[in-house]
């Protein structure tokens, strides 16, 4: 078999080998893909809206040249003709300066050319100019022209593809100005291959720019990935370090970037101080516990042990080992129960978030309920609330908080027995005190009070009951709803305990009632008992307890 220190070992190196694509890579193709596909939208509509141009351009030339025509053949009133027909159609075929000057002869007949629209609309090599007489005879024909002509009776250009060809063909006959009589008949195809090459061209520079715009992002992708991503190695670093050795107090480093990675990181160092405290803290408890329950397990033993041997026959040394036993038996169960609402009160924020209690009436009812049981001592309560004040905490662990100090109080408060008690409200919170006259605490000890099992004289604490662990339920209870506690104290003058909590508003205590009323039946089978007084089971107005000492 595999020990659980091989399958460690081995599973980093699984989960490397099933990765096959990083994140950076990802990023980078990603973007590259994005990049791709919007400059391919932007690409086709580009060129679909340049080649509808230059189609439209092309069609246009078309109907100009076949206008052309018809003005310059349209003064004949009768059939066109060769004769009549070439020395329109091809100026330098025109010998009307025949017999001058040769240089004004030449420097004529360029002018000639250059300032013809007929010799323009001829000269594309893609444009193909034929003419037919009245019986569809061609009598002239600028190039060989591919396309089959049909007389028609009005002009018409339609775009054609017929082997080879692809392009435009306009048919039109040819009206006398005067008559208004057919004479005969014009065909202009165009190829369309300045059209071809141009969209050819256009496409062949889409392309080269598609590639590098593709290649480019792909790089600065990659590249800004690599950038943005670093803190992720580093916390990856981090938690295989961790992985290997849980109790490291290796961190994520200071990133320094301001942005969501950078919060990242600070919250898994949180995460991970946390851990820390808590497993520190188990630690400490379980040590804690552990030394705790040596000693009355160790009486109760040593008390059985004397029984054993000759306790058996002696009535005194009976019944002085069972009242021991029976002692140390209740102040075990007393730490166990204790330990169980400290384990509760860890769980506050998941059981009672939607609780809602009226501090007034609680404090007064906990202060009436203390002067009731320790006639011999005086009790003062300043309160000079005039309303209703809520809070967001359960009735109950409020009830437990001002149970434990007033406890407290009361145990301490030897040689002056009086006890003041007060409650006061502030621009947003409620303030609850409790202070006492007694022993007091040093300052070294006053940042320990509220340690688990912590006692300030281990010894007079023992003798007057409680395991160390009431402060730190009451700690752990108003820090769970958001409040405060602290101390001030001086030795040999006394202490005071102040609580703070947040007063809500009106709309966020309907909320939380109504919530409360949803999941009131899930709460009532997870109630945390105080479990401060003699009978565990009643609900803490007993003071009688085994509560944390000072």
């Amino acid at each position: 078999m595999i020990n659980d220190t091989e399958q460690q070992e081995n599973r980093p190196n699984t989960k490397k080998g099933r990765r096959r694509f990083s994140l950076k890579w990802k990023w980078a193709t990603g973007t590259a893909f994005g990049v791709l596909v919007i400059f391919a939208i932007f690409a086709v509509l580009i060129f679909d809206s340049f080649t509808s141009v230059l189609i439209s351009a092309e069609k246009s030339h078309v109907n100009d040249t076949i206008k052309v025509v018809e003005n310059r053949l349209g003064n004949f009133n009768t059939n066109l003709d060769v004769d009549s027909v070439t020395p329109i159609l091809r100026p330098e075929a025109n010998g009307d300066n025949v017999g001058k000057n040769p240089m004004e002869n030449s420097s004529s007949h360029l002018k000639n050319i250059y300032d013809n629209s007929i010799f323009i609309s001829l000269s594309r090599d893609s444009t193909a100019v034929s003419v037919y007489d009245q019986d569809g005879a061609e009598i002239f024909a600028s190039r060989p022209n591919a396309i089959k002509f049909d007389r028609t009776s009005k002009q018409s250009v339609k775009r054609i593809k017929e082997g080879k060809f692809n392009g435009f063909v306009g048919v039109s006959p040819i009206c006398a100005h005067k008559s208004h009589k057919i004479i005969g008949y014009v065909q202009v195809t165009n190829e369309l291959s300045n059209y071809h090459a141009t969209t050819r061209q256009l496409a062949t520079i889409l392309l080269v720019l598609g590639l590098i715009a593709v290649f480019a992002s792909t790089v600065l992708s990659y590249i800004l990935a690599y950038y943005q991503l670093r803190p992720i190695d580093e916390i990856s670093e981090t938690i295989n370090e961790i992985n290997v050795e849980p109790q490291s107090t290796k961190r994520v480093p200071n990133l320094n970037r301001n942005d969501e990675l950078s919060d990242l990181a600070d919250l898994f160092n949180d995460m991970l101080d946390r851990m820390q405290r808590y497993i520190e803290q188990q630690q400490q408890f379980v040590e804690d516990v552990s030394h705790e329950l040596r000693t009355p397990v160790a009486v109760i033993q040593g008390h059985m042990e004397l029984l054993n041997r000759w306790g058996k026959d002696d009535p005194e040394v009976l019944d002085e080992s069972l009242k021991a036993s029976l002692q140390e038996t209740q102040r075990m169960q007393s730490l166990v129960q204790e330990m169980l609402d400290l384990s509760r009160a860890e769980q506050v924020e998941i059981n009672y978030n939607n609780q809602v209690t009226e501090v007034k009436e609680l404090v007064n009812r906990v202060f009436n309920d203390f002067k009731m049981i320790h006639p011999d001592f005086t009790f003062t309560l300043d309160d000079d609330v005039r309303r209703e004040t809520y809070v967001q905490i359960y009735r109950n662990h409020l009830e437990q908080v001002l149970i434990i100090l007033l406890d407290n109080a009361v145990k301490y408060s030897v040689n002056r027995k009086e006890i003041h008690m007060s409650f006061a409200l502030g621009s947003r919170s409620v303030e609850i005190a409790v202070q006492d006259f007694g022993e007091g605490i040093s300052q070294d000890n006053m940042a320990r009070v509220f340690n688990r099992f912590y006692r300030v004289d281990k010894a007079r604490s023992r003798n007057k009951g409680g395991n160390g662990l009431g402060l730190s339920i009451a700690q752990r209870l108003i820090e769970s709803y958001h409040g405060q506690i602290s101390i001030e104290s001086a030795e040999g003058h006394g202490s005071v305990f102040r609580i703070t909590l947040p007063i809500l508003t009106p709309e966020k205590r309907a909320k939380l009632e109504k919530l409360a009323a949803e999941d009131n039946k899930a709460m009532h089978h997870h109630s945390l008992e105080t479990n401060l007084g003699a009978n565990p089971t009643s609900e803490g107005k007993t003071t009688d307890s085994d509560s944390e000492p000072k």
